[in-house]
């Protein structure tokens, strides 16, 4: 390794996704694989769901290498279609519950899908066959042969619950196994898209050696062991909520998770379900836990670590709310296996709350200033390039973008931008479209949110930049309050004056208490649209 990049040996071999299934129901049958408040499956029922999901599969005429779409909130129903897909040497497209008719469509004629399995479950507060409805109103993808419906409805056009469970009574579990059986490393394992702020979602297909060699490193990274209780509500369709269950399958633990991410809920989980490593990822859900009126008195005195992503201040006031824990942060992308680094858990709390760590094994790392193409010094920081045995295969159908992405030595320009230090830890300093020109200086979106951030009063900041005739663009923020404070737009502003140059000083601060989100993360750039309208409303 130099002070240029980072890079560590690879892991050996793993087994593929269906194999890792098999083996954990052979090796610890009776423990929970994935548990819900209100429902559980152990590693024994997981396997048998799943093998009765692909003999479905199978018996609705789905073959081969033929791809399928999930769109489904996260239950046990999701992951019997997931494992079964791969049991019957399916490929799984997870498809993001939130999109609308528009993405919806662009996904399923996209990925070319065979068939699409989604639920009722929660037809009350997402009505999926509604949606679907609107998504081919002009007439369904071709290629599209079957929709399933599981739960208690039976809408016209769709396979419902009864017809799905006799496709499985109709197949010989032999003939099912036998594709299973076929299905090897280099085979892809999942296509997950991503969302651009510019254009359709892109396919990020990754193969069974990427997706669980990424899966083993995060169980090594944190030490996961069959006795862990690992609380992840973050969605399936979305590497933060798929990877982690994929690394507790590997060593025996538990998953615990839940549709709707309800800080109440979550809290019961927590202590009831007896938790040992916590894994909201993202402030809003942190925070919405912290300031919950029920922290205080729940005893979370079994949780080991705590897994979130927001800066150093915010950590360190994670940290103090979780005494006992250690809190890690993270680095890592859908087209890097989804995750490229944790923070180690037997750093320091420096180290923890302002690095990612050093990158899994294999994984290669670099630092490039994205306008010489030169590899940047220890310390300094530049565009994250990345390449290894964890990477996409390239974007689906898209071999213009991949090619735009792939600098000359076969490492992704992510588009992010950070820096690497003398032992190889990462750390991440924002998006390079998140850098601001004011007035000729760079102001790096993610120093202002920081220092805003450090107000007590401020639960979330976002700073966007908006155009201005004189210094090219100018920072506003967007703020989100914690619960029960009250504080102005002149007083986190002046909190901004005399610690950060005035260049970098947010000129705006408006309160929200909604954001615009992808999966899991704030949607800058709907943020600057909505700062462009407010700034044009303003000078009216």
């Amino acid at each position: 390794m130099t002070a240029l990049s980072a890079r560590v040996d690879a892991p050996a071999a793993v087994p593929t996704v269906g194999e890792a299934l098999t083996r954990a129901a052979e090796r610890w049958p009776d423990a929970d694989a994935v548990v819900y408040p209100e429902r559980r499956h152990t590693y024994a029922e997981l396997l048998a769901r799943s093998r009765l999901a692909a003999r479905s599969l199978a018996g609705l005429g789905i073959g081969p290498g033929e791809r399928i779409g999930i769109l489904m909130p996260n239950c046990l129903e999701f992951l019997e279609v997931f494992f079964g897909a791969h049991l019957a040497g399916i490929v799984p497209v997870t498809v993001n519950a939130r999109y609308k008719p528009k993405e919806l469509r662009h996904v399923v004629t996209d990925a070319e899908l065979a068939a699409l399995v989604t639920t009722d479950l929660v037809a009350e507060y997402v009505p999926f066959v509604d949606l679907l409805g609107r998504a081919f109103a002009d007439g369904t993808p071709p290629r599209l042969r079957t929709r399933v419906l599981l739960g208690a409805s039976s809408p016209e056009g769709y396979v419902d619950q009864a017809a799905w469970d006799g496709a499985a009574h109709a197949v010989d579990p032999a003939t099912v196994a036998a594709r299973g059986a076929r299905v090897r490393a280099d085979d892809i394992a999942v296509i997950m898209y991503t969302s651009g702020t510019t254009s359709s979602p892109r396919g990020c297909p990754l193969t069974h050696g990427a997706l669980m060699r990424t899966a083993d490193c995060v169980a090594e990274r944190f030490a996961l062991t069959e006795r862990e209780r690992f609380w992840d509500p973050l969605p399936l369709f979305h590497m933060a909520g798929l990877l982690p269950t994929l690394a507790n399958v590997l060593r025996g633990g538990a998953t615990l998770s839940m549709t709707h991410i309800d800080a109440g809920t979550a809290l019961r989980q927590l202590v009831e379900e007896r938790a040992t490593f916590a894994y909201p990822a993202f402030p809003t859900i942190t925070q919405s836990l912290i300031h919950h009126p029920g922290f205080a008195s729940a005893d979370l005195s079994r949780i080991r670590a705590v897994l979130d992503t927001a800066p150093a201040d915010t950590l360190r006031q994670v940290q103090a709310a979780f005494p006992q824990a250690k809190v890690v942060g993270s680095y890592g992308l859908t087209e890097a296996g989804g995750v490229i680094t944790y923070s180690h858990l037997d750093d320091p709390l420096e180290l923890r709350v302002t690095t990612a760590g050093r990158p899994f094994p294999g994984m290669r790392v670099a630092i490039v200033d994205p306008v010489t193409e030169q590899e940047c010094p220890a310390g300094v920081t530049g565009e994250i390039r990345v390449s290894g045995p964890g990477m996409f295969t390239g974007y689906l159908n898209d071999p213009e973008t991949t090619a735009a992405r792939t600098d000359p030595r076969g490492r992704l320009r992510t588009g992010d931008l950070g820096s690497v230090d003398e032992s190889g830890r990462i750390t991440y300093t924002g998006r390079l479209k998140d850098m601001l020109k004011v007035g000729g200086e760079n102001v790096a979106a993610a120093e202002t949110e920081a220092h805003l951030a450090q107000h007590p009063a401020v639960k979330i900041a976002a700073v966007v930049g908006v155009p201005d005739p004189r210094l090219q663009e100018v920072p506003v923020a967007f703020v989100e309050l914690v619960p029960g404070h009250d504080v102005t737009e002149e007083d986190l502003i002046a909190h901004c004056r005399g610690e950060l140059a005035r260049f970098k000083v947010p000129r705006r601060v408006w309160f929200v208490t909604e954001w615009p989100m992808s999966t899991t993360k704030i949607q800058k750039f709907r943020l600057r649209e909505q700062a462009a309208e407010r700034v044009r409303g303003e000078t009216r």
